[in-house]
């Protein structure tokens, strides 16, 4: 994949930084739906269990699954469709190496958890948008 042009960065670096701040690891607008559909369907989990590879966000302990809700862009999606993955168009070289790290950090995770023995799956950001298949989703992942 070609990098993108860069273009200067429109905000200062203590602006940036202030702004990057704000970005959420946990309760995103994403996992909290997922936990209300979740819930609502009438499962119950723990959240970010701290003893398994990296903190699934929904865990079902006595099936043995997990639940990731990963933003399309912190995590780069790979799908073709999703609008939400893309890169910035300010520092690349910064970017690139940061976010495939991220992407490379999930593969390594998922492999460990299967690994372990529990099954995993992954939501991302842009499949939120229709609940209907969202729970269909789940539910078939976590019935299986």
């Amino acid at each position: 994949m070609a990098a993108p042009k860069t273009s200067p960065d429109t905000l200062t670096p203590a602006e940036r930084s202030a702004r990057m701040a704000l970005v959420r690891n946990k309760d995103t607008k994403p996992e909290l739906l997922v936990r209300r559909l979740v819930h609502g369907m009438g499962y119950r989990y723990r959240l970010h269990a701290a003893d398994l590879p990296g903190h699934p966000d929904l865990v079902f302990r006595p099936r043995r699954k997990v639940i990731f809700v990963h933003g399309c862009f912190w995590h780069r999606h790979d799908d073709p469709d999703c609008k939400l993955a893309r890169l910035p168009r300010s520092r690349a070289e910064f970017w690139l190496p940061k976010l495939e790290g991220n992407r490379a950090r999930d593969q390594r995770v998922a492999r460990e958890l299967e690994g372990k023995g529990w099954k995993v799956l992954t939501i991302w950001e842009c499949q939120t948008k229709s609940k209907a298949s969202l729970e269909a989703r789940i539910r078939e992942f976590l019935e299986a």
